[in-house]
């Protein structure tokens, strides 16, 4: 929730959506928690702050959840608001891979998450429109999701790392447990 809080601070944002994946394309034929568990988490996770929403958009979609889909209807509902896209490291370095990622960021700026301490910044990608991306300071966490679900698969305990109602969720589902 840190960098959440940070994240907001720092963009003097008055609202910041969550949006939890419906059907996340790159990820199919994975296996991914259920949407429903995904949306409870990611609102337990959000009441910490009253800034923070959770959006169904994605989850109540059908098909794929395209980032480009989500950003359109957000223009569409807020066309006098200035929309942010919060990505990670990670997630810069793939957008050329997401589709028609130019038009994202005609709708969006970019906020790209920079994890103090990391001396290795992705570079802005290139293409129109993404100029006007922000890198915005947050305190470095180094884990991850993965490494998260991997310590639960290992029996360690999560705690700390993740909200205490995210986790007992996690702990109630035994999501992420070996059978």
């Amino acid at each position: 929730m840190t960098v959440a809080s940070e994240i907001a601070d720092y963009l003097q944002l008055k609202k910041l959506i969550w949006i939890p994946a419906g059907n996340p394309p790159h990820k199919q034929g994975n296996k991914i928690t259920s949407a429903g568990l995904r949306l409870e988490m990611a609102r337990s996770a959000a009441s910490a702050d009253s800034r923070f929403e959770v959006s169904t958009m994605e989850i109540d979609r059908p098909g794929p959840s395209y980032t480009l889909d989500t950003v359109q209807r957000f223009h569409a509902n807020l066309p006098d608001s200035e929309l942010f896209l919060i990505l990670g490291a990670d997630q810069v370095r793939a957008l050329r891979t997401w589709q028609e990622p130019e038009q994202i960021v005609e709708i969006v700026r970019l906020a790209i998450m920079n994890r103090q301490g990391n001396s290795a910044m992705p570079a802005i990608p290139t293409f129109p429109g993404a100029s006007n991306a922000v890198h915005v300071p947050v305190t470095r966490l180094d884990i991850s999701s993965t490494q998260i679900r991997g310590m639960i698969q290992a029996n360690d305990d999560p705690r700390g790392l993740v909200p205490d109602a995210v986790s007992q969720i996690i702990e109630r589902e035994r999501l992420y447990s070996s059978p």
